[in-house]
């Protein structure tokens, strides 16, 4: 690892690749937008203090992670024990960016009911959707459905229509996150 050994553009690249990844662990604790920057910058230093000793230089990112959830926790435990004082309009609000609490539940809920129609689909649309699904280009589909160019189009728009019926008119990426 070029970083390790002091390369200061592998270490920029380094950064520049996972400090997303630090930034969404910390915030993914429900920290303050100041809480998950100090977490984000005392990860780093530990990245810093501890390079030397990660033999897998491909599990950085996840030590990374790791080391970002550890801290998140360590502070929640600290400032469990400190009672704010101040105005409210000074504490931060909800983050905009977080997903709703029932977000995950609702959209497993749209993935079964699209699963559900989809297996009562004839079993060419069935083929077909799964191709499409698994981001087979029309050429591949063409070849491995034995069908001639120019049909895949028509046939998926037709197979589409039947499952949205299936669905009652619902659309599968409907309210998607």
């Amino acid at each position: 690892m070029r970083a390790r050994d002091g390369d200061a553009k592998a270490w920029d690249a380094l950064y520049d690749r996972l400090k997303g990844r630090v930034w969404a662990v910390a915030r993914a604790h429900r920290l303050s937008r100041e809480d998950a920057q100090d977490v984000c910058q005392l990860t780093w230093m530990l990245m810093l203090t501890h390079m030397k000793t990660i033999r897998e230089p491909e599990s950085v990112g996840a030590w990374l992670a790791s080391t970002a959830g550890h801290e998140s926790l360590r502070l929640l435990k600290r400032s469990g024990r400190q009672v704010p004082t101040g105005d409210a309009f000074e504490f931060e609000g909800i983050d905009p960016m977080a997903p709703a609490p029932d977000a995950r539940l609702l959209a497993d809920e749209r993935q079964k009911a699209v699963w559900d129609a989809l297996e009562l689909l004839k079993p060419e649309c069935q083929r077909l959707l799964r191709l499409r699904m698994a981001e087979f280009s029309y050429k591949e589909i063409c070849d491995l459905l034995g069908r001639p160019p120019g049909s895949i189009g028509p046939t998926q728009r037709r197979c589409l229509d039947q499952l949205r019926e299936r669905l009652g008119g619902f659309e599968p990426g409907e309210g998607a996150s």
